[in-house]
């Protein structure tokens, strides 16, 4: 199938490993090319390198801590004046693990800023290249908690949340421009990132973190963790001209976890 992508330009946050460098090797794979940003300038300097070599498109690396609203406001203004992005990915970092009750103002603060207004600052600049040209991606990587609360991961669940409401208005109003705007939700893919909040959680319980690993794997219907590249593969056909009529959506990749409808 052709996704339609070859010669596209894509902007991926959060790329400097897991479901974000892998979302940036498909689109490459098809032909994108990709500015590749994280805080971790070596990480992303070789993916970069990598796609460029592998797959033959312009990709560079742009250095960037969505906690920072400075250098959000920096990145927004590149993206307005410079680039000319047809695909933006939303994608950061997760909160630590964390209870509802006694978590300091400034993991909800740095939270808030590198979860919610960075998607709400970088879509809205991306937005008004996407209009000019009558075409464009908006896709926000989020958790499988905005729809079913994940214990201990309180500020992620909330903060998350508001992404969606976002999404949803944001969707709407763009709609007639050919412009979509989905959220993607990972449910237990196979990363770092799960595997530290598997290892906050077996020490909270009292249990081992080979114990508490086995017992989430066998709670998933699917009776497995998920890889990184499925989930790149869902999300890079949601960026592609195939799902063109597909917006406003939160789709799961979840393996069956999520248990409502």
């Amino acid at each position: 199938m052709d996704l339609g992508l070859n010669g596209k330009r894509a902007l991926v946050l959060g790329s400097s490993q897991g479901i974000g460098a892998e979302i940036a090797r498909v689109l490459a794979r098809e032909g994108c090319n990709v500015y590749v940003g994280a805080r971790r300038l070596d990480h992303i300097q070789s993916l970069a390198d990598e796609l460029s070599e592998e797959f033959n498109v312009d990709a560079k690396a742009y250095p960037i801590d969505l906690s920072d609203g400075i250098s959000v406001e920096k990145l927004c203004e590149m993206i307005t004046h410079e680039w000319k992005i047809d695909i933006l990915l939303n994608n950061a970092g997760g909160p630590p693990p964390s209870p509802s009750t006694g978590v300091p103002d400034e993991i909800w603060e740095s939270s808030l800023q590198s979860l919610l207004m960075s998607t709400i600052r970088l879509s809205e600049a991306a937005v008004k290249g996407m209009r000019e040209r009558g075409w464009g991606r908006i896709l926000t990587v989020a958790s499988s908690g905005v729809i079913q609360p994940i214990p201990n991961l309180a500020v992620s669940n909330t903060v998350r949340s508001a992404v969606v409401g976002f999404t949803k208005t944001l969707s709407n109003e763009v709609a007639k421009d050919g412009i979509t705007v989905n959220m993607v939700l990972p449910g237990r893919i196979d990363t770092e990132r799960l595997a530290s909040i598997h290892k906050a959680s077996a020490n909270k319980q009292g249990m081992t973190y080979e114990e508490f690993r086995d017992n989430s794997r066998s709670s998933i219907p699917a009776r497995r963790f998920g890889t990184v590249k499925e989930f790149a593969e869902v999300a890079v056909f949601l960026m592609s001209v195939c799902a063109s009529y597909i917006t406003g959506s939160v789709i799961r990749v979840d393996g069956g976890v999520i248990q409502s409808v």
